[in-house]
């Protein structure tokens, strides 16, 4: 990337001396540089703002690694407003857009979150999914990575249950499911605090709703982002 940005430089300079040369050559170089960009899309639902939380840092994460632009989708919201004003829910955040399926196709790898429900992705998430019907046809998104996160309210809540329930979502699209292992090191066994996450991707608690992700919940999802962009962008060279 910089190396192709000092060309670049360079080439505007020797623009006046040979002007279409220039200009293919420019051309040339920002074609170089767009398919160089890996796009990771993060797409989540959060209801209460935990999953949120965590997709913010994942996105943090991701970005870190050079060449990668890690972006931000939410899911349409499926309950009527009334519903959400008697659950007393926050508003959704302005600066993050809702995600169309189609749009899918535009990523080289996903980061997909949600909270639990029962045992598996809130119902929101699951509407979506069922919405990719046509991608799904046409296996649009088969070898692409993707990893997943998510948010329980207790121990016992479905932390390894919900994961294990989402890998079939990817698995029929085709996609390379990218758990986390225990590449986030000795934290992964921290056992002197409540953390949440595990082998198949980050997590945190909710509890009664007051509970929000912690320093070491955080530092996970951040690991996550990092390690699925770095994943996403050698897959992509190696295409």
């Amino acid at each position: 990337m910089y190396v192709l940005f000092i060309i670049y430089l360079f080439v505007l300079f020797y623009s006046s001396l040979h002007h279409l040369f220039a200009v293919r050559f420019c051309s040339a170089v920002c074609c170089a540089v767009l398919m160089t960009i890996t796009k990771v899309y993060i797409v989540y639902y959060s209801l209460y703002g935990h999953v949120e939380i965590m997709a913010r840092e994942i996105q943090r994460g991701a970005n870190s690694v050079p060449g990668v632009e890690a972006k931000l989708w939410k899911v349409a919201e499926t309950l009527p407003e009334r519903v959400l004003e008697k659950m007393k829910a926050p508003a959704k955040p302005d600066d993050v857009p809702e995600i169309r399926p189609e749009q899918l196709v535009e990523a080289d790898g996903f980061i997909f979150g949600f909270p639990s429900r029962f045992g598996v992705m809130a119902a929101q998430c699951k509407a979506f999914f069922d919405a990719t019907q046509d991608i799904w046809a046409t296996q649009a998104l088969a070898g692409k990575p993707a990893g997943i996160f998510w948010s329980t309210g207790f121990h016992g809540g479905g932390q390894e249950l919900t994961a294990l329930t989402a890998i079939t979502q990817l698995a029929h699209h085709g996609m390379v499911y990218v758990p986390l292992g225990y590449t986030f090191g000795n934290r992964m066994f921290e056992m002197n605090e409540v953390k949440g996450g595990s082998c198949y991707g980050s997590g945190t608690y909710a509890a009664d709703g007051s509970r929000h992700p912690t320093h070491l919940e955080l530092q996970q999802a951040f690991h996550q982002g990092k390690y699925v962009a770095e994943i996403t962008t050698k897959l992509k060279i190696s295409n």
